[in-house]
């Protein structure tokens, strides 16, 4: 499983509807607006193999309406607390 972050530059009129747009992407997991100057939205890609990044981000996201530049980072190794903690998870005690 490949794990990328796209970070996106939208035009603002754009951003709520953009980030639901993306959303329904196939490969998109989860998107974010933010804030701090780095990016306008955030979209958590995940995708099997690395051959299958490019459709979703060149042939999805960059395509859509508003988006003005991307940013594909892409995970090397995932670590999660959560994903520890789910592990030893015994249920309701």
């Amino acid at each position: 499983m490949l794990h990328a972050f796209v970070l996106i530059d939208a035009e603002p009129a754009r951003i709520g509807g953009l980030a639901e747009e993306i959303a329904g992407l196939e490969g998109v997991t989860e998107v974010f607006s933010v804030a701090g100057g780095v990016a306008d939205i955030i979209a958590v890609v995940r995708v099997r193999r690395h051959e299958d990044l490019a459709p979703v981000v060149t042939g999805g996201i960059n395509r859509l309406a508003g988006v003005e530049s991307t940013t594909t980072l892409v995970a090397f190794q995932a670590y999660s607390r959560h994903d520890l903690e789910a592990i030893w998870d015994l249920g309701p005690t």
